[in-house]
Parts: structure tokens; C-alpha cells; sequence
């Protein structure tokens, strides 16, 4: 008898349709064929789904038994197929009624006992059987969770093969998942919570970031060691403003097709935070693999990516960021597919000034060195930098006396009218969700007019510097943000200033610091 089960495989972060269709009689003895372009983890589903079975307690059939995985050119990865190929099995052999078999999309892993396990891409399989219009998803527990907060289809756990099988039996009743109720719409606990008023001084610093997180702008912080580059790059995400459900859904549908949603400090509401160690391969940076999946520049979409001791990534993992910071977007070919990912993030880096860390006095590196040192971060990916900010080393006594700083709540309510003003500005164009780092050569003509003296301060910074022309763009993107911090409908002379002011180690850090 044959039988079908809907289901779907993850092609780079969106799911595409699978059909596994199982057929069993005829000539034969005992014996699985499993056929549809698998992965191992597929091939060994079948050892996997027999014990499960049995384990459950329904039995297997000894006859001739062949599971095709269509579309046939589509390569099939990861252990999703597990439960569809084991509900197959049980409808092929009339041991499940196959009556609401369409109804559903169906993915899961078994362990051996028949109970299931989480899979990637539970909020890429929602959003297919809702295009599909199919009338509900069938998945683990921790899948289910982060599949429930897709409006427009119901998402029912199921715990074990058993009560998946029951279910479709109509002899048990499951409640869908509700979104209200799922762990990635609460806030993140309060014990891990990190605040801005624990960072002492570092007043210039604690302003840049704030400009850079109220436009979107990225930026590169140059200090000492402890100087607190690190400590101001960790309390970021507590000032970025809140994502909304369509922004966290685009989050969790990355995160889930990479796995990171199933760990436990990422099942909570908030934009992300990835900080990937300097040793990083360009394909873990930018994504990519035999069959392409997200890097860490996909994985801080709508967050940030903070990349600390920035002269210590490989040169060609930094170089591959330009396009990607540019377009927000990366295109990934292969010999499998070529996709394009979302990489939409705010960059924070952070570097030593010199190879010892230190300059003046303490600082024993020769000139060349500081030179090669410096030299390991291009012209090019400096101008995409629009924010470059000095973080002085603070004295013991600095440290001992100086108060507080604001709190990262007070921090954020700035930021948050800064973004609604960009808002405001921007929701009767194109593209209404973007903030000013994104603007568009016309939006910044149009937004961020200058007047004549203005203009000539503007001209003087650019030739003393050396500036580039997409550097004259980003300093109007800052001015701009300024200016929406101070509530301000036009570009002031201050707010150009300090915007200038944020570019001028364009050039200076390639030049001679140092002992």
C-alpha cells in the first residue's frame, strides 16, 4: 500500500516542499530502500525509525519496503525526516488512518524509544505549510514553541511517535502551541542582565555608541587593553530598541535553520548578539558549506556582530564583509544551490591601537610593526565603518572616583525616539523599516541638506583627511542621526561637527603611534 506525508527540507534559512512517500508489499523479503538524493543522518533514519516503531508498539512490516524523498534532485539533510518516514510506514501498512495525513506538515526526529527531538527550521516549516495552506505543522515540543509565533497556521507538539500517531487518529486531542505562551516572547532574564551604569567613564565612548546604535551606524572602538572596549560593546543590545514580531520572526527563522534557537540563552525575545572569535574560517564569518547555510554575519541580523581585536581576523574573512555591510544581504553560489541570506547587523568592532596594546611611553613596538599591524584592516572596509572612537585608558584613580554613568534604560529612551523619528520619516517610502545607515543616495539628498557654510566645512574636513566619497555619505548619515537625538528637523552646525569628528581616524590610524 502506498502513502503519503507532506514535509520540507531547509534550503539555506526558508523551506522548500518534501513529499515522503512509502510503499510496501510486493516481491521480496524484508528489506528498505530509501531513495531521494539522502544525507547519512537520512540513510540512518531507517535504523533509527524501525526501533522506534517497534518501541511504540506497532510493528514493522516484513515485506519489501521503499521510501522516496521527492523532489529526487534535492539533496535531503538532517534527521527532520524521521517522524514523516515513521507515519508512513504506519499508514502504509494501515496501522494509522490516513484520512488527515494532508492536512498536516509533518518533521521530527525519533530517538530509539519513540520519543522526538528538536529539528532546525521549525519557523521556516510554519511559514510553508501556511503558504501551502495547509491546515497545521506537526513537531517536537522545542520546534513547536519557536514554530507557534507564525500567525495564520497552527503548530501542534507532539511528544512521541506514539501521540503523533493517536492524534492522526483523531483518538487524542492536542491544543496547538500558543505564541503568547512561548518562551521567545519573554524578555530576557533578569540574572544575566548587563546595564551601562556599570561601566566607569569613557564618556566620548558611551556617546558614540549611543549615535551608533540611535542610526543603525557601525562602528570601531581603538583602546588599550581595559580600557572597557569590550565591557561597552556587551551592554549594546540593552540600549538597541525592541524588535517587532515581523523583525524577531526574520531572527528566529535564521537562528532556527542554524540550530541557535534550541540553546537556552537564545529562547527569549531579543535581538541578537554574535561575537565570534578572531580564529573564525571566512565560511563561518559569511556562510556558506557543501550546501550553503548562515554564518555569523546572518546569525546577527537585526543585532549586532562584534568583532573584538579586529587587526586578528584573517584578512580575507574581513574583506568578505564589504559587500555584505553594504547591501545587507549576502549571496552565497555552490555547486548544491546558490541563496541569498539576510545580513542586515550592526558592526562593533574593537582593536589595540599598536601590537602591544599600548602607545606613548608603555608602547615598545617599532614603527613597521605598528604599520603591519594597522595595515591588516583595509581602506575599503574603514570607510564602511562610519563611527571611529577612541577609548583612553582610565587611571586607578579614575576608576576609584568616578560615578556611575546613565543607566542603559535612560540610554535606550533616546535611542527609541531617535528610531521613531526615523520611522516617521521614512514610512511613506520604499523601504519603511530601514534607519539611517541604510539611507539611499536619494534619501540622503533629501533628508540631509546642508547649508552653503556647511558645505565648505564639510569640503575642508573631506580634503584634510583624504576622505573618500562614500565617507563624505556616512558622515551625512551620522549628522543626521545626531540631529534626531536633539530632536532637530535640520542638519546643525554642532551636529556636523561631531559627525566629522566620529571619521577623523580614517587616516590617522594608519599613521605613526607609538614608542
Amino acid at each position: 500500500m502506498l502513502s503519503l506525508i507532506h514535509s520540507g527540507a531547509l534550503v539555506g534559512v526558508e523551506s522548500v516542499p518534501v513529499s515522503v512517500e512509502v510503499s510496501t508489499g510486493g516481491d521480496g523479503e524484508k528489506i528498505f530502500f530509501l531513495v531521494g538524493l539522502p544525507d547519512t543522518a537520512v540513510r540512518e533514519s531507517i535504523d533509527r525509525v524501525c526501533s522506534a516503531v517497534a518501541n511504540s508498539g506497532f510493528h514493522i512490516p516484513n515485506v519489501k519496503t521503499t521510501i522516496n524523498l521527492a523532489p529526487g534532485d534535492l539533496r535531503k539533510e538532517g534527521a527532520l525526516y524521521d517522524l514523516p518516514i515513521a507515519l508512513g510506514i504506519l499508514a502504509a501498512t494501515r496501522q494509522i488512518n490516513q484520512d488527515r495525513l494532508g492536512d498536516f506538515l509533518i518533521a521530527g526526529e525519533l530517538g530509539l524509544a519513540g520519543a522526538t527531538r528538536p529539528v532546525r527550521g521549525g519557523v521556516s516549516l510554519a511559514l510553508q505549510a501556511r503558504r501551502q495552506g495547509k491546515r497545521g505543522v506537526l513537531l517536537p515540543r522545542d520546534s513547536a514553541e519557536e514554530a507557534a509565533l507564525v500567525e495564520g497556521v497552527a503548530v501542534y507538539p507532539v511528544n512521541s511517535l506514539q501521540e503523533a500517531a493517536r492524534f492522526l487518529n483523531g483518538v487524542l486531542q492536542i491544543e496547538p502551541a500558543r505564541a503568547q505562551d512561548s518562551p521567545f516572547r519573554r524578555p530576557p532574564p533578569p540574572e544575566i542582565a548587563l546595564d551601562f551604569s556599570e561601566v566607569k567613564g569613557q564618556a566620548a565612548v558611551r556617546r558614540a555608541v549611543e549615535v551608533a546604535v540611535a542610526g543603525g551606524h557601525n562602528i570601531l572602538m581603538i583602546g588599550p587593553p581595559g580600557s572597557g572596549k569590550s565591557m561597552v560593546a556587551r551592554r549594546i543590545p540593552t540600549i538597541l530598541p525592541e524588535p517587532t514580531l515581523d523583525e524577531f520572526l526574520e531572527i528566529l527563522g535564521i537562528q532556527s535553520a542554524a540550530g541557535v534557537s534550541l540553546s537556552a540563552d537564545n529562547r527569549c525575545f531579543q535581538r541578537p548578539f554574535r561575537a565570534p572569535h578572531h580564529t573564525i574560517s571566512d565560511v563561518g564569518l559569511i556562510g556558506g558549506g557543501s550546501v550553503p547555510g548562515p554564518g555569523e554575519i546572518s546569525l546577527a541580523h537585526h543585532g549586532v556582530l562584534f568583532l573584538d581585536e579586529l587587526p586578528e581576523f584573517k584578512r580575507s574573512a574581513l574583506e568578505v564583509m564589504r559587500q555584505p555591510l553594504e547591501d545587507g544581504c549576502v549571496t552565497i553560489s555552490r555547486a548544491a544551490a546558490k541563496i541569498t541570506l539576510p545580513s542586515q547587523f550592526m558592526l562593533v568592532a574593537a582593536m589595540n591601537p599598536t601590537p602591544c596594546g599600548y602607545i606613548g611611553a608603555k608602547c615598545r613596538c617599532s614603527p613597521r610593526q605598528i604599520a603591519n599591524y594597522r595595515s591588516r584592516i583595509s581602506g575599503p572596509l574603514l570607510d564602511r565603518i562610519d563611527i571611529h572612537i577612541e577609548a583612553p585608558e582610565l587611571s586607578i584613580e579614575e576608576l576609584r572616583t568616578a560615578k556611575p554613568g546613565e543607566s542603559s534604560t535612560q540610554m535606550r529612551e533616546r535611542v527609541v525616539a531617535a528610531r521613531e523619528r526615523q520611522r516617521q520619516r521614512f514610512s511613506t517610502t520604499a523601504l519603511p523599516q530601514i534607519c539611517n545607515a541604510r539611507m539611499t543616495p536619494k534619501l540622503i539628498r533629501q533628508h540631509c541638506a546642508l547649508t552653503a557654510a556647511q558645505g565648505a566645512l564639510l569640503q575642508r574636513a573631506m580634503e584634510r583627511l583624504n576622505l573618500s566619497a562614500r565617507a563624505y555619505d556616512r558622515i551625512l548619515k551620522v549628522a543626521r542621526t545626531i540631529a534626531d537625538i536633539d530632536g532637530a528637523e535640520a542638519i546643525g552646525d554642532r551636529h556636523l561637527s561631531e559627525a566629522i569628528q566620529y571619521r577623523s581616524m580614517d587616516r590617522n590610524i594608519l599613521g605613526e603611534t607609538g614608542g
